[in-house]
């Protein structure tokens, strides 16, 4: 049931502002911080303003990056989007043909299987994470971008989530490509990836961000600044010791490391809520 009552939808609008607000305000500071050379941000009190200094502070967090790091800031954001990236393709890769396997051929201990795979949601990076990282440095994938990336790439979550959706598919469609002589893989090319895309772009999404937000993993595996994600290099940044902390460069490099998560999100909107409501609508 629906009120439609003034009242109540200005006591709604209120609510939802209220929030908005509080959510922008610490970007906006930031933003605000990262048009201002560094004695104005330091002044108290801080100005609430955008300053002039933006162009300046943005173009030298690009090409130079701050001076507790010596590498770039676009390194590190290309160093992120290839392990976001990578790690997005590849959990969807691996999950939807793992969920293709388990659910359309009959082998011994099929379901066994499966349910070992949805074990390992109990045992997350952070809980394998020396072996991990021993099974890595093992095979000389230590500062590499494919040491950032395969480590994250199964997902007994995305497993589950293309299984659950296969068992909807009505199992004539199986029947009828069978009949026409369609090989397995090309029933999965031709059928399922098609009837499968709103799930895959919705996981896109959400695995991008993971692998965007990931911060623990590639502070064990990069100790050169060339191989740094955007999140280690922000630490870098304010690790200074004494020094005064570039901040005008810092707050430059956060607002820089929000855009491609932000861009994905506003360009798949439509797919990933279609892909979580399993509406076409």
């Amino acid at each position: 049931m629906v009120e439609n009552r003034p009242w109540l939808d200005l006591l709604t609008h209120g609510v939802l502002i209220l929030g908005a607000a509080l959510f922008i305000f610490p970007i906006y500071i930031a933003f605000v911080a990262s048009s201002h050379a560094l004695p104005d941000i330091l002044a108290a009190p801080m100005p609430v303003w955008p300053g002039g200094q933006l162009l300046e502070n943005y173009g030298a967090a690009l090409s130079q990056g701050a001076s507790a790091v010596e590498t770039p800031v676009w390194v590190m954001l290309f160093n992120s989007l290839v392990m976001a990236l990578g790690v997005a393709f590849g959990k969807i890769t691996i999950s939807i043909l793992a969920a293709f396997g388990v659910v359309y051929f009959r082998f011994r201990m099929r379901m066994i299987y499966f349910w070992l795979i949805f074990l390992t949601l109990m045992l997350p990076v952070e809980v394998r994470i020396l072996p991990t990282y021993e099974v890595v440095a093992d095979l000389g994938l230590l500062d590499t971008r494919a040491g950032l990336i395969f480590p994250l790439v199964a997902s007994a979550t995305a497993t589950f989530l293309f299984r659950q959706f296969f068992m909807t598919v009505p199992p004539e469609l199986c029947e009828a490509a069978r009949l026409d002589g369609a090989s397995p893989m090309r029933f999965f090319f031709d059928i399922l990836l098609p009837l499968a895309r709103p799930s895959m772009a919705a996981l896109f999404v959400i695995t991008f961000v993971f692998g965007w937000n990931q911060y623990l993993w590639p502070l064990l595996v990069t100790t050169q600044e060339s191989q740094y994600t955007i999140l280690i290099g922000i630490n870098r940044m304010l690790s200074v010791g004494d020094e005064q902390a570039q901040w005008q460069i810092i707050m430059a490099t956060s607002m820089l490391a929000l855009i491609p998560p932000v861009v994905v999100v506003l360009i798949m909107q439509r797919q990933f809520v279609r892909g979580l409501t399993g509406s076409d609508k």
